[in-house]
C-alpha cells in the first residue's frame, strides 16, 4: 500500500478508536489523527512481529482496518495515561 492509503487508514481509524474511547483529549482533532497514523503503523508491526501475521494485506482488507485500529487504541490509551498525569499535576 503507498503512504496516501496509509495516511487514510490512519485517519480512520484513530477516529474510529477516538469513538471507543470517548473522553477529553488534549491536543484536540490534529493529535487524534496523528496517533491514528502512527497507531496503523504499530498495529500492522504487531501483527507481524507479534502474531506472526501479514495483517497489512490491502485497503479493503478486514485485518488491515483491525490491526490499524487496535494500534490506534493502544497508542491513545498511552497518550491519555502520559498527559492525564501531567495534567492532574499542575491543577493540583
Amino acid at each position: 500500500m503507498g503512504i496516501i492509503a496509509w495516511i487514510l487508514i490512519g485517519l480512520l481509524a484513530g477516529a474510529i478508536a477516538k469513538l471507543l474511547l470517548p473522553g477529553k483529549d488534549p491536543g484536540g482533532i490534529i493529535i487524534t489523527m496523528l496517533i491514528g497514523v502512527a497507531g496503523g503503523l504499530l498495529g500492522g508491526w504487531l501483527g507481524k512481529v507479534v502474531l506472526g501475521v501479514d495483517s497489512i494485506d490491502g485497503f479493503f482488507d478486514l485485518s488491515t482496518w483491525i490491526a490499524a485500529i487496535a494500534g490506534s487504541l493502544i497508542l491513545l490509551v498511552l497518550y491519555r495515561m502520559l498527559t492525564g498525569n501531567r495534567r492532574s499535576h499542575r491543577h493540583a
